[in-house]
């Protein structure tokens, strides 16, 4: 019987982003070891040595400043790791001036481990955190009463409690910053309670407030005195008059905050004696509002007003509408922002890209440093936020400006600045979540500017969060071919890989996504094998846990383009992947998880007789099994995706006999019952797998026996060629058995098999249907035995004689449109080997070249060639013909059939029988040229 495998497929997702360390650099926790590591003992053991060069070296002999800047490299579970290898590496690694500044972001932190380093954190004045259980842990259990600054994001889930508590013993804090995430427990009550614990603070920046009333910030005016910085995001309530009482304000931001009376705010700011600048992005503040601080302020030097509706209306009718002769700036989306920026610099020729370079304001005016260092922190904020929700209309600020604006963004020295700009950027290139579509012109702007070298510089970075949002970025981009290319040329890849192998899993994932994204280029396939990318994807699937989709997913997509290829395929078995795409489709419950899975074993699986991996696949324990009950999937995705595996595993005798033996029949008749009204994708793999099981007589029958007639014949009526060519692939093999073909028959399948025997616009489609008619109807269908069971000639109100007239005057007419009356004229005139050739030449069929009959339907084909009817004769001979052209992918297997069968014989009395058409004469004589051709082709 006959079977073809699926095509491969490679697809992309969006991307979102890591810890490597740079060449020569110590290895984070959790990886190996640094090079050449021999033994460390624990605890108090007596040294590390490393072996260099075939000779010991005693770490412990380095200097303790270069071993201080060693620990200062790594995160606090590094250095906790590396200073128990000995006594005198403990001490150092407790050093307090390691412990002035912790990031928690990159591994969980709950009270145990926050205990933990309670003791080393004595000095600690920085901290930045992730997670609302992280600030719990912090609050209850640090205890650092030096501490100054708190960074935290992630930290939705935070409540009263635990920020009054965080406060409370933490009196000395200067910096208070968490967000982006609203605080949607966090009320009036804790910000009171700041107040009155902090009395030195002197920035608050929160986001996503339910409220800030008057007596909460009536509080901070009152018992913050230094307090300069606020920032209330995207807050529900803001009690506008209350700011202006805090005396002190410099930087102000309301950015999102959409209930605040505009005229109460501006004739309150504009009494402030030392505001510098004021954000009102992303509200509906009104131009008169703006123009009233432009004027009556005193101190206001900056207001920045991106993306508020009616200033850029009012600015786009008045272009002067905001200007005066004092100088004040009013940022908006119409406005060339790096140009007013620039006017920040008196006396100093500064070029206007070059507005946000540290360099030109480091070391000049405090004032100025300070205004660009919170300009910067205010743009990266509203930038993302615009990016996220993607109004429309934008195209022009992003290509013009915006671009621009973010990469010079990612080389600022404030980590969240820099961090957020990248997050952007992997943000505004998405046009379509679901679809992973990005735009095109902006991510080639960002590669246009540099930002591809700029990228991968970050994601260089020893800090794990940046590691995360530059790749996160980068795969994105890599989404756009052109921009791939860039990535892979700037190396990319390399940096990928590396990054797959971090213990960090956001840092993993991005990377995962990464390589999902460049591994669609084929050009990059090789290149990701080569640098180590298929064993760190494959052991990330074995690194982290089930529940861990994003990392799974992407490692398993990444794996599946991959395995596309016929020698990065033979990678992906040699690196344990058939056992971790098996491991996933056996235990995992994620469907997208289980849907890439899939993709990769049918690709994997898609080789045929190159490599071993089909075999392999089916050899692996489980999976045919897995694969069988994912069919039953809610998921449409793992359902196409598991049908398109089971057809390439259909391929292999051992695994279609498997796979039957699994309950695959009824699984697939079953799937293909339920898809006729899915996609065109899920169909055409629904009627490959059944085409690829039908291939044994055993299968065959019972699919005819499950039901499998009736969708196979609806699917054969799809308008796509796709699914009707697949569809009709099955039916030819079902139709080899007398029983099958009854039902064919009777389930109205021959006006189908006619129709696309006539009409398709996909000859295998055309040739296929033509097959299954001739089978039907070739004298081995016992109508004797059916007619005596029917009235009048009638099977369930088919005619049969009527079908059998349709059917063969369609496959005289099929076998005809390949004749050139005149070329095949010459052709059974002369025997000079050209002739045939031409002939053979203009009615081969590409695609027939993959189909792989068994002895026994070349049988059936040579018996054919005595069939009393002209038509089937000729069929027979075309049939063939396809199937032993010289080259064709089973010309050989083809021929030696013929050769065992003795056909030669029965080629040569069609050939010369007075009663065939022309067509078969010819066709026949090809067929014989074709097998002397194989037949000395295997000889030599």
């Amino acid at each position: 019987m006959t079977t073809r495998r699926v095509r491969r497929r490679t697809c992309r997702e969006k991307g979102k982003g890591k810890e490597v360390v740079e060449e020569g650099r110590l290895v984070a926790a959790g990886s190996s070891p640094p090079l050449g590591w021999v033994a460390a003992e624990d605890g108090d053991g007596d040294a590390g040595r490393a072996a260099a060069g075939g000779e010991d070296v005693d770490w412990t002999l380095l200097p303790d400043d270069t071993v201080l800047q060693l620990f200062g490299r790594l995160s606090y579970r590094d250095r906790g790791s590396l200073g128990s290898t000995c006594r005198t590496w403990r001490a150092l690694g407790s050093s307090p001036c390691l412990w002035t500044a912790l990031d928690l972001r990159a591994h969980r932190c709950d009270a145990e481990v926050a205990a933990s380093l309670a003791s080393r954190c004595a000095g600690l004045r920085r901290l930045r955190l992730r997670g609302h259980e992280a600030a719990m842990a912090v609050a209850s259990s640090l205890r650092a009463s030096g501490l100054r600054e708190v960074v935290a994001d992630g930290c939705r889930g935070l409540t009263d409690a635990t920020l009054a508590v965080l406060a409370a013993r933490h009196e000395a804090l200067e910096s208070l910053q968490i967000g982006p995430e609203p605080l949607e427990r966090v009320s009036s009550d804790a910000l009171r309670h700041v107040a009155l614990c902090c009395s030195s603070l002197r920035r608050l920046r929160l986001s996503g407030l339910r409220e800030a009333d008057a007596d909460a910030i009536g509080a901070l005016a009152r018992y913050c005195p230094l307090l300069e910085d606020v920032a209330f995001l995207d807050c529900g309530t803001v009690d506008e008059a209350a700011i202006g009482d805090i005396r002190s304000l410099r930087f102000l931001s309301v950015a999102g905050c959409y209930n605040l009376k505009w005229a109460t705010a501006s004739a309150s700011w504009e009494q402030l004696p030392s505001l510098v600048a004021v954000d009102v992005s992303r509200t509906d503040i009104s131009p008169s509002a703006v123009s009233r601080l432009v004027s009556h302020s005193k101190t206001l030097e900056l207001i920045c007003a991106l993306n508020c509706k009616f200033v850029e209306e009012e600015q786009a009718h008045s272009p002067a509408a905001f200007s005066n002769s004092k100088g004040k700036l009013v940022l908006t989306i119409t406005s060339d922002i790096f140009e007013s920026v620039a006017e920040l610099f008196p006396g100093k020729a500064v070029k206007e890209q070059g507005v946000f370079s540290e360099c030109n304001w480091r070391g000049k005016s405090k004032a100025l440093g300070e205004m660009m260092i919170w300009l910067e922190w205010i743009l990266s904020q509203s930038l993302l936020r615009i990016a996220e929700s993607n109004p429309y209309g934008m195209d022009d600020f992003w290509l013009q400006q915006g671009t621009s604006m973010l990469l010079s963004l990612v080389k600022s020295s404030q980590e969240d600045v820099q961090e957020r700009a990248a997050t952007t950027l992997a943000t505004f290139v998405v046009i379509d979540d679901e679809t992973a579509n990005v735009d095109a012109a902006r991510s080639e702007a960002v590669m246009r500017d540099g930002g591809i070298p700029l990228l991968l510089d970050l994601a260089r970075s020893s800090r794990v969060s940046a590691q995360s949002e530059a790749a996160k970025a980068i795969a994105n981009l890599s989404v756009n071919a052109k921009v791939a290319k860039v990535v892979a040329d700037e190396g990319g890849i390399t940096i990928f890989t590396n990054l797959a192998k971090s213990m960090n899993r956001s840092v993993a994932e991005e990377a995962a996504g990464g390589l999902w994204n460049l591994s669609v280029g084929e050009e990059h396939k090789t290149a990701i094998a080569g640098a180590g990318g298929i064993k760190a994807l494959v052991d990330l699937i074995f690194r982290w846990p089930a529940g861990t989709d994003g990392v799974l997913e992407r490692a398993a997509g990444a794996l599946a383009n991959l395995a596309a290829d016929d020698k990065c395929s033979l990678e992906v078995a040699k690196a344990g992947g058939v056992h971790a795409l098996v491991t996933l489709a056996r235990s995992c419950k994620l469907e997208g998880v289980l849907e890439q899975a899939a993709r990769a074993l049918a690709n994997l699986a898609a080789h045929g007789d190159n490599n071993t991996n089909n075999a392999a696949v089916g050899q692996e324990a489980g999976a045919l099994e897995a694969l069988v009950q994912l069919t039953c999937s809610q998921n449409e995705g793992v359902r196409q995706e598991v049908a398109g595996a089971l057809w390439n595993l259909s391929f292999d005798d051992k695994n279609r006999e498997a796979i039957a033996a699994a309950g695959g029949v009824e699984a697939l008749v079953s799937l293909a019952q339920q898809c006729l009204n899915a996609s065109d994708g899920l169909q055409e793999r629904a009627a490959g797998a059944l085409w690829g099981l039908s291939v044994s007589e055993a299968n065959s029958i019972a699919i005819g026996q499950e039901g499998g007639v009736t969708p196979l014949l609806t699917m054969a009526c799809s308008e796509v060629e796709d699914v009707h060519e697949t569809a009709a692939g099955a039916l030819w093999n079902l139709a080899f058995y007398s029983s099958n073909a009854l039902r064919i028959v009777e389930e109205g399948g021959v006006p189908i098999l006619v129709h696309l025997c006539s009409s398709s616009g996909s000859k295998m489609a055309r040739f296929m249907s033509a097959l299954a008619l001739a089978y039907m109807f070739d004298g081995r269908m016992n109508e004797a035995a059916i007619l005596g069971t029917l009235s009048e000639g009638s099977l369930k109100g088919v005619n049969v004689e009527g079908a059998r007239r349709m059917a063969l005057k369609h496959i005289e007419i099929f076998v005809l449109t390949f004749s050139d009356p005149q070329v095949f004229s010459m052709a059974a005139a002369s025997s000079a080997p050209a002739a045939l050739s031409q002939v053979a030449e203009a009615v081969f069929i590409q695609e027939a070249g993959h189909l792989r009959c068994s002895g026994a339907e070349v049988g059936r084909f040579i018996a054919m060639l005595r069939n009393p009817t002209p038509v089937l004769r000729a069929c027979a001979a075309f049939a063939l013909l396809q199937f032993t052209i010289p080259g064709g992918r089973h010309a050989v297997h083809h021929a030696g059939l013929l050769q065992k069968a003795g056909a030669a014989r029965v080629l040569r009395a069609a050939a010369a029988a007075t009663s065939a058409s022309i067509e078969a004469k010819v066709f026949a004589r090809i067929v014989l040229r074709n097998l002397e051709h194989n037949q000395a082709g295997t000889s030599t």
